[in-house]
């Protein structure tokens, strides 16, 4: 609604400030005047300030990109506010999104300057598509006569990034196979770091040769360097159902949240270490991202993380999903491992030699939501059925040599990756 329109207390007081004085008049009880003049006086005052500008609203975020848990301002601006003595804020609710004040409302006399219209704080508590800045706006005239609104102004969508969990490795990445990277290589090449001191070969440079060396065993030894090449790590996030119930960045976590916050934790790792990395999303929205490094790559990351929604494809099916792994590629599969088209495509990576790994992102004590009408004691026997399965599965991965790991922040993937590292080193057989 817009223009200014007489409030309901201005009508109230012009109506029993006019009924007491016509009843006075008729049965001549000076009384009622004495009552009722106050209500005359502050209808004849709201009438006297009656507002003649027409204000323009409008807000805005102090912050375009926001990490889950981060938290802004929504700053109103009103333009024209002549004539304006009360502002009043309601921000929309939403699931997790907080605000400042609690109530998410804010109210504060302004006597015409707009510096002084309240500020409102929110703060997204869970990654994902969000719109902020929703809310309605009311503007109240000297002496309550008049009210502008409340008029609804729209929010600013933007993608809540995940907050990336705490998480360092030390361990080397198993098949570095890019350029200069922080992991160092397993090969030898014309790199810079030192690797051991040889006997010299037909076919060695003339300048690795170790003279020192040379002379006190009576034969030519060179030094040998790593190669300087770098990691391709792929990232497979499943996005396939969320188990559980979320509570935000500061409550309880589902299954995707920890997976969505996994993956953002060791992107985020090994592209601060220079490796390159690729992800794939195995959901409704297919989201895929290419090798690459940089901060603008990882921001790439965490933003197509932001978008991801549970759901499963209808085309999906465990024998069509195709990852498109190239050699000598690092694959962490991050899943609870609930579904059989993860654990069939993990199955088919390892089955190539491929160094994969999997990330086991259920929490330890996530219960499903149970269907309104379910029995609950069925529905326990079922939910403890289906985890026998998915224990036999992630034996079955690990007898193919697939280690399982639970997410636990920093160091989690340490023990695995040295183990990777050390497979890497030995010779392959290759059945024809």
């Amino acid at each position: 609604m817009t223009g200014w329109r007489p409030t309901a207390s201005l009508g109230r007081a012009l109506l029993v400030g006019t009924a007491g004085i016509a009843f006075a008049v008729i049965f001549g009880d000076p009384v009622l005047v004495v009552l009722v003049a106050p209500l005359v006086l502050i209808a004849a005052l709201g009438l006297l300030h009656r507002p003649t500008s027409a204000p323009r609203l409008s807000s805005h975020l102090d912050h375009v990109t926001l990490h889950e848990g981060q938290g802004t301002a929504v700053r109103l601006v009103v333009e024209d506010a002549e004539g304006v003595e009360h502002v009043t804020r309601v921000s929309a609710g939403a699931p997790h999104l907080a605000s400042r004040p609690l109530s998410g409302s804010a109210g504060v006399l302004i006597d015409g300057d707009a510096a002084r219209v309240p500020t409102l704080e929110v703060s997204p508590r869970r990654w994902g598509r969000r719109t902020l800045g929703e809310e309605k706006v009311g503007l109240t005239s000297a002496w309550a006569g008049y009210r502008w609104g409340a008029l609804p102004l729209s929010g600013q969508a933007m993608d809540v990034l995940p907050v990336t969990a705490p998480f360092d490795s030390t361990a080397e990445v198993p098949a570095p196979i890019g350029l200069v990277g922080r992991h160092r290589s397993r090969r030898t090449g014309d790199g810079s770091e030192f690797a051991s001191i040889r006997p010299f070969h037909a076919g060695d440079k003339l300048r690795r040769i170790n003279w020192r060396v040379s002379l006190r065993s009576d034969a030519l030894h060179v030094v040998t360097a790593r190669a300087e090449q770098d990691a391709g790590v792929l990232l497979v996030v499943d996005a396939l159902a969320d188990h559980g119930a979320s509570g935000g960045v500061d409550g309880q976590a589902s299954s995707l949240d920890v997976t969505v916050r996994a993956a953002a934790a060791v992107a985020e790792h090994h592209i601060r270490s220079g490796d390159r990395v690729s992800m794939r999303v195995v959901g409704p929205g297919h989201e895929l991202v290419g090798h690459g490094t940089g901060t603008r790559h990882l921001r790439m990351l965490l933003g197509k993380l932001a978008r991801v929604r549970p759901g499963e494809p209808r085309d999906l099916a465990p024998d069509r999903l195709q990852l498109r792994v190239t050699a000598g590629t690092v694959v962490i599969v991050l899943s609870p491992m609930l579904a059989d088209t993860i654990g069939t495509a993990t199955a088919m990576l390892a089955r190539r030699g491929l160094p994969v790994m999997v990330v086991d992102t259920l929490p330890e004590d996530v219960v499903p939501a149970v269907i309104e009408g379910t029995d609950a004691t069925v529905a326990d026997l079922a939910w403890r059925m289906r985890r026998v399965d998915r224990d036999q599965q992630l034996a079955r991965l690990a007898t193919l040599g697939c280690p399982v790991v639970p997410w636990r922040g920093p160091g989690t993937l340490d023990d695995v990756m040295r183990r990777l590292a050390r497979r890497a080193q030995l010779p392959q057989v290759v059945t024809r």
